[in-house]
């Protein structure tokens, strides 16, 4: 296979690679597939495989269009490794090849051909392929249906690889190619041809974000198009003519206000479009409008409209895949691809804490769910002035009888459900009613309304339980606590699902008000935990830690404690250390483990000992898979970590003799070094636990732990991982307190990283500059001799900064070092007087403390004297 300037293929290397090709797409074929892959692999390292490919792709016209196709998918795969290091003359001559197939008479062959071309524009620039814009202009400017949409074609895939290579300048060009094509793009809205209307304007959404200078100011010829296709005939057309206002909608939408009123008109008329999909991208509309800013008052005359054309689209379409899943036993086992991917949150210390998932009960997004989510944010921005033309409609449904009207039953329970929140002024009267309606709900004979009723009632727990303080709002409380218990116990793994998220939220809101209760819970919870399939065993593991977070120390009684421990150490002994599964189960400890406190301590040695023993085995995988015997997962060790720090968050000073024991200090160190942030988030998390409870076995490497602490905070990826910073500001002030002078050589490191943060605060979340601030203040506590002479660089920011900061111990501490540093430096602080009063007073606890920082505004004003 070797390469001559006039590069022409050798019969044989063309016949291998052809029957190699034909043996690799055949289903028929009994060859090894990897061997035939493997042995294409070995050809890709002869200088000239890809122009052999090209020839395929372009000139095998006795092949199938198959064979040609698959050398041309090889091509793209292979030049995206390999274009960079290619010879200029292969290189030119894979694209000389290209161009003449932009107009093939085969569309299969003209869409490769389109995505090659794409990926050599990504890896080489215009620039370097001046000839293939011509190709395109001269395409695209035919008379020739296959040529133009082969231009199309790949000037669409460009347009959504790398739209701005389109708007920069090209030396050798007199303007942007933008301005060559946008014209042409805008042209062929006009086209009686489908597909050209449908790549054309797909072609200039994806400049709707850069908004270059040729779009903006075609922006009426633009629109005028968009009103030219609102009506076409194909779907794909009207879902893009959809999506393009949405997007005008959130970038620019001051170029449609003057037409809103039509586009409103538009819109209710494509939400009801026989298209789902089209039905559903005029829905997004809606959010998408009060994302903008723009009114609220031009939508309100519409509202009569829009309101029960949105309850509509929320009944359950004939073909929704939620309707064969709604049938399925819970003696069904569930298959590996029904359980979702799942993601731990790694520990964060702060006052951001990670949100729950959507608590929605329909996990696939379609036109159902997203006029469910238009209605909530239509409750949450008109509020109870919906309720005059919903709720009619509402109870139209609900009072529908008969086995054939439970869909329209269904989508009433759930938009009672989307407007809980938003409408609740006005429903709040009729509580009592809407939730004595939805109890018998939970018992219907039909799956998707027992469902849907949890998910409502659960949208409504935090007004129940706001009513336990009287007789009937305690009854109705018991009514619904005792509803969803039984439904956790449904046969329907639909409804397991449903009421178990709807009673984690419900235990949320009740916190503390269903200890009476305990027993009768965990017994039913223990049941579904020895009845559910892996999926909603999930979900259980999920309802025990959220019980365990809301009644904390209620739960550590013998009889609670004999319920709820030998299931979970049974199946937590059942697991072995490299089950997926084990994830759930490891978050469940977590909050037990602090829930009970000292009282876990009876199982704390063998669940302590084996998240060692996992993250050993995982850093070992990490390097050698083989000598592991395990493959590497950073979630196990993250959810390690955080388990260790449940432990030692619950068990204090009493986790003192299980570290002793351990070489937990040294394998902290490696984790936050991990080069995964979500392991080094947790790491420093549990770093900052250790340094509370037992600081003397850090001690040994004290140095390295706050030298790789520091780095977090001076990176130049600090937004990229801010949660990582968080915590590492936090490990650091916590061992500032423990370890007292001995942090001194680290000291102004981390201040000069801690004042830049404070200084832009604007710029990055909350709990990161409550940590920092509360770490300068701990730091100053501790060596004021050394931060003070410093301090009226960052007084100002500081001070800020702590003022907002909640009253708890946290803020004292760094109170105490602002004593420190104004008796060190009281000049220091003269300039930013006002600062420091107003931080003073956001203190609201301790008189003790507030005397002494009186003292230090007297002490400031004598100086100003």
């Amino acid at each position: 296979m070797a390469t001559s300037v006039a590069w022409q293929p050798q019969e044989q290397g063309f016949n291998e690679i052809c029957r190699l090709l034909e043996q690799q797409i055949s289903p028929s074929s009994t060859a090894d597939k990897s061997q035939i892959w493997q042995q294409l692999q070995q050809y890709s390292q002869f200088p000239d495989f890809n122009n052999y490919l090209a020839f395929i792709l372009a000139r095998a016209e006795g092949k199938s269009v198959e064979i040609r196709q698959a050398a041309g998918l090889l091509l793209k795969n292979n030049l995206r490794t390999a274009y960079k290091s290619m010879s200029p003359s292969n290189q030119q001559y894979i694209k000389s090849e290209l161009l003449p197939c932009l107009g093939a008479a085969d569309r299969h062959i003209r869409s490769t051909v389109g995505t090659i071309v794409s990926v050599v524009v990504q890896l080489g620039g215009i620039a370097g392929w001046l000839e293939l814009l011509q190709a395109l202009v001269t395409c695209l400017d035919s008379n020739d249906i296959n040529h133009m949409e082969g231009a199309m074609d790949a000037l669409s895939k460009i347009c959504e690889d790398i739209p701005q290579v389109l708007d920069s300048d090209v030396p050798g060009l007199a303007e942007c190619p933008i301005n060559i094509f946008l014209p042409r793009l805008l042209q062929f809205f006009q086209s009686p041809h489908t597909s050209l209307r449908k790549l054309s304007l797909g072609s200039v959404n994806q400049f709707i974000m850069l908004m270059p200078s040729a779009l903006f100011v075609s922006m009426d010829q633009y629109l005028q198009g968009l009103f030219l296709l609102s009506n076409d005939p194909s779907a794909e057309v009207r879902k893009l003519v959809c999506a393009a206002f949405n997007l005008l909608i959130e970038v620019r939408p001051s170029f449609l206000e003057p037409h809103l009123r039509n586009l409103f008109e538009y819109m209710l008329q494509v939400n009801k479009d026989t298209d789902d999909d089209v039905a559903l991208e005029a829905c997004e509309f809606w959010h998408s409008y009060f994302e903008a800013q723009l009114p609220h008052e031009n939508l309100k005359e519409f509202l009569p409209r829009l309101v029960p054309v949105l309850l509509s689209n929320m009944i359950y379409a004939d073909d929704d895949e939620s309707l064969v899943e709604a049938e399925e036993d819970e003696s069904l086992p569930d298959r590996d691809q029904d359980l979702k991917p799942r993601f731990h949150s790694s520990r964060l210390h702060g006052s951001e804490n990670p949100e729950d998932d959507d608590d929605d009960i329909v996990n696939v997004w379609n036109l159902r769910k997203c006029s469910a989510a238009a209605l909530d944010v239509l409750s949450n921005v008109f509020g109870d002035e919906i309720l005059p033309t919903l709720m009619p409609v509402i109870q139209a449904k609900l009072s529908a009888s008969g086995d054939e009207a439970w869909k329209d039953r269904e989508a009433a329970v759930l938009a009672l459900g989307a407007i809980a929140e938003g409408c609740i002024k006005g429903l709040y009267p009729h509580l009592s009613e809407i939730v004595a309606f939805l109890i018998p709900l939970l018992d219907d004979k039909f799956p998707l309304i027992r469902s849907i009723s949890c998910w409502t009632l659960s949208r409504f727990s935090k007004f129940i339980v706001q009513d336990i303080g009287h007789q009937n709002g305690r009854e109705q409380f018991e009514k619904v606590l005792m509803g969803l218990l039984k439904r956790i116990l449904d046969t329907n793994k639909r409804v397991q699902e449903a009421a178990c998220s709807a009673f984690a939220t419900l235990e949320e809101e009740a916190a503390e008000e269903l200890a009476p209760r305990l027993e009768i819970i965990l017994q039913h919870l223990m049941m579904a935990f020895g009845k559910y399939q892996r999926r909603n065993l999930r979900i259980v593991y999920d309802a025990i830690g959220t019980l365990a977070d809301a009644v904390g120390f209620e739960l550590n009684q013998p009889v609670y404690l004999d319920i709820l421990m030998p299931p979970l150490i049974a199946k937590w002994q059942q697991l072995p250390n490299s089950d997926k599964d084990l994830f759930p189960l490891l978050e469940c400890f977590t909050s037990i483990a602090q829930a009970l406190g000292a009282g876990f301590t009876q199982f704390a040695q063998p669940v302590f000992q084996r998240c060692i023993n996992i993250i050993q085995t995982q850093q070992l995988a990490k390097v050698d898979s083989v000598a592991a015997g395990a493959q590497y997962d950073k979630e196990f060790v993250v959810c390690c970590l955080d388990l260790l720090s449940g432990l030692a968050e619950g068990l204090g000073s009493g986790i003192e003799s299980l570290v002793a024991q351990s070489n937990l200090r040294d394998m902290l160190l490696q984790c936050c070094m991990d080069d995964a942030s979500d392991v080094r988030q947790s790491a420093f998390a549990l770093l900052g636990d250790l340094a509370r409870v037992c600081p003397v076995h850090l001690q040994a490497r004290l140095s390295d732990f706050l030298d790789i602490a520091a780095k977090q905070l001076n990176t130049p990826k600090l937004k990229e991982t801010v949660s990582v910073a968080n915590n590492a500001c936090w490990a650091i002030g916590e061992l500032a307190v423990k370890a007292r002078q001995e942090i001194s050589p680290i000291v102004m490191t981390v201040v000069l990283c801690l004042v830049p943060i404070l200084k832009h605060s604007e710029e990055l979340n909350k709990s990161l500059i409550e940590n920092s601030a509360i770490t300068l203040g701990r730091l100053a506590w501790v060596c004021p001799e050394l931060v003070s002479p410093h301090m009226e660089h960052f007084m100002q920011p500081w001070c800020i900064a702590l003022s907002m900061i909640r009253d708890d111990t946290e803020k004292e501490d760094a109170f105490r070092g602002l004593c420190a540093m104004v008796k060190a430096n009281p000049s220091g602080a003269l300039s930013s007087l006002v600062f420091m009063c107003r931080a003073i007073a956001s203190w609201h606890v301790r008189i003790t403390l507030h005397l002494i920082l009186l003292s230090v505004i007297f002490f400031g004003s004598f100086w100003l004297s």
